[in-house]
């Protein structure tokens, strides 16, 4: 018999084998000082477009005075125990129907985490004769939530329409030859690391000629798309056809915490047999009165949608313009595609950080097929056009040095932890 962990070490995993040079600099890295457009990294200012900050809640002074008054008068243990048991309060409560309200729902309910929260959801709603349905890029928390499913699931090909279509079939003929079971489709808002929107539209279509429910992960929707916010749904016009909406706070919000808005019948199920909550501590006062004026501010400050979205499409505009792959992206979140190998990338990470100061997330394999490189640009309302043109010209500098094959080296040194 093998011992568990000395089988693990033998093979750290497909990101864990370079965390040798890979720690503190490429992989968990130490932004340093107030969370905003520029920070410290190792020492040095960086424009930073890798923080999901998209509105600058995260350090607006209305939103850190809240924050810190709530956490004087209640500290971080009230209210103690699960929401069900003992740690409910009527703030927790008025949450939950601020939510709703501004997602258009009937109710809605609040959730520790966002990740924590969709694996749990997926659990609460099927069982082992349902069949679920997916959109391929889903986030992890949503295949995670689908290990769980102890009945079938079938993919379709990303935002795939007629695939989808096909997989609807399949798993309407397995529910009819068990004569049970129901069908639950799941895909997202956002695609967060593409940046491209769900089909909402046209899966809501499918509903004409097949009985589903659609669960939307709008992670990155929710605070960014519609005309109130409200989310991708919102800005397809098929918000009311959503059956269950998901967010988190993570990222318009800048916060700890999540919900799912639907029908009252059957977010009243999910509260009463959501696991995640059920048997875990109520989210902490600070966080529930923070997100209360977050979301007072998302309803209030449109100014500050109106800003991402400049910064954003001037940012998009001009990668474009100099010739940079930028997908399909129709939200804020903007992928910059690249070829080259994992040295390659490494290497071109290097010189815009320690040359340009410029700060960004870098995609490479395993993650996305090997030959490919994908920086992630997040832009957020305190982003300035000084900051994008600043980027727009280290980019272009830095991918002429690519082309060149100049970031052609034989190993990244390791970087030792500053």
């Amino acid at each position: 018999m093998a011992d568990i962990f000395e089988k693990l070490l033998k093979d750290m995993g497909p990101l864990g084998q370079h965390r040798e040079r890979a720690h503190g600099y490429f992989a968990f890295p130490k932004l340093e000082g107030e969370i905003g457009n520029r920070m410290k990294f190792r020492g040095k200012e960086m424009i930073v477009w890798s923080l999901n900050n998209y509105l600058g809640l995260a350090n607006h002074p209305d939103i850190r005075k809240v924050d810190a008054e709530a956490a004087a008068q209640y500290g971080l243990a009230a209210p103690m125990g699960a929401r069900m048991m003992s740690g409910n309060t009527i703030y927790h409560e008025q949450l939950d129907k601020e939510l709703a309200k501004f997602v258009h729902k009937e109710d809605a309910l609040l959730l520790n985490y966002g990740y924590q929260g969709m694996v749990s959801i997926i659990d609460a709603l099927s069982g082992r004769h349902d069949v679920i349905v997916y959109d391929a890029e889903s986030h992890a928390c949503i295949i995670d939530g689908l290990r769980l499913h102890p009945g079938h699931r079938y993919v379709f090909k990303h935002n795939d329409i007629a695939d989808c279509e096909k997989q609807l079939q399949r798993a309407t003929a397995l529910i009819e030859k068990q004569n049970a079971g129901g069908i639950l489709v799941i895909t997202e808002g956002v695609f967060g690391m593409a940046g491209d929107q769900g089909n909402l539209k046209g899966i809501v279509a499918l509903k004409e000629k097949y009985q589903f429910r659609l669960l939307v992960d709008d992670a990155h929707g929710f605070g960014t798309l519609g005309a109130t916010g409200a989310g991708a749904g919102e800005e397809q016009g098929v918000q009311d056809k959503i059956d269950l909406y998901f967010s988190t706070f993570a990222k318009s919000m800048a916060s700890i915490g999540a919900f799912v808005a639907g029908d009252k019948n059957i977010i009243d199920y999910i509260r009463y047999n959501i696991r995640s909550q059920i048997f875990a501590k109520s989210l902490p006062m600070p966080f529930v009165i923070g997100n209360l004026k977050r979301l007072e501010l998302l309803r209030t400050k449109r100014e500050l949608k109106t800003k991402l979205w400049e910064i954003a499409s001037h940012l998009q505009k001009g990668l474009k313009e100099r010739g940079f792959d930028i997908g399909n992206t129709d939200s804020t979140v903007t992928p910059v595609y690249m070829n080259g190998g994992v040295e390659e990338a490494t290497a071109m990470v290097m010189d815009l950080r320690e040359t340009y100061r410029i700060f960004c997330s870098i995609v490479v394999y395993p993650v996305i097929p090997k030959g490919q490189i994908i920086f992630r640009l997040i832009p957020t309302a305190v982003h300035t056009l000084e900051d994008v043109e600043i980027t727009l010209k280290a980019f272009a500098e830095t991918k002429k040095k690519l082309d060149a094959g100049l970031y052609k080296v034989a190993e990244i040194p390791a970087m030792a932890d500053a």
